[in-house]
């Protein structure tokens, strides 16, 4: 009898499928003990003290070292910048996110894709109160189950800005990023058009990309 794959494998395969080439994802279940594969430098960039905090950061740079392993660049720090983001070797772009239980993890070689963005949410309906926030009438969720549309959204938001914001430098809010879930695209208010993919299985990941 074949066995289901684990929440890690199932959501491994399902982020495969919808990188663009040349971009490389992975997960990990969040464990007690994650915040020890923190390097050195990496803890210190890492103000927060609370011990979910720094395992959640700690499972996100596992999987980066090993994806930056795997294209030949190992022993690398990724620190955190003082505007919360990472900050990735020269040559090299990234995203990292984490919901309580999951850290997921993109990277890729400078090159037709500029920029990258991530974000993980569990596959569960937003509330309604933070669905006002996020939604506006430019957003179309299209063809998206209607149960997961808004999560869908609000971690495409997310995604969005990772991508956008070490090219613009500009804070946005909900309100300035329209997705077009269907289209796989959103712009922002600067004008910054953005490829998105998103999968459900068993999360919801939405990876968000600039190309040249």
């Amino acid at each position: 009898m074949t066995l289901p794959p684990s929440p890690e494998g199932a959501l491994t395969e399902a982020m495969a499928a919808i990188a663009p080439p040349g971009v490389r994802t992975g997960c990990r279940l969040i464990g007690d003990a994650d915040e020890a594969h923190l390097l050195p430098e990496e803890a210190r960039s890492i103000s927060a003290r609370q011990p979910a905090m720094r395992r959640a950061s700690g499972a996100a740079r596992w999987i980066a070292h090993r994806l930056l392993a795997d294209i030949g660049i190992g022993n690398v720090a990724i620190p955190r910048a003082p505007s919360g983001a990472p900050t990735w070797p020269d040559g090299i772009i990234g995203s990292l996110a984490h919901d309580d239980d999951m850290a997921v993890a993109a990277v890729a070689r400078v090159g037709r894709i500029v920029s990258l963005g991530i974000d993980v949410e569990p596959a569960q309906a937003l509330p309604d109160d933070i669905s006002a926030i996020v939604a506006t009438g430019a957003d179309r969720t299209g063809a998206a189950d209607r149960l997961l549309a808004g999560r869908i959204l609000f971690c495409a938001k997310e995604a969005v800005y990772k991508a956008a914001y070490p090219l613009d430098r500009e804070i946005l809010g909900y309100e300035d990023i329209a997705v077009d879930l269907d289209a796989g695209r959103a712009t922002t208010k600067t004008g910054r058009k953005v490829r998105l993919a998103y999968c459900v299985a068993p999360r919801v990941v939405v990876l968000a990309f600039v190309g040249e």
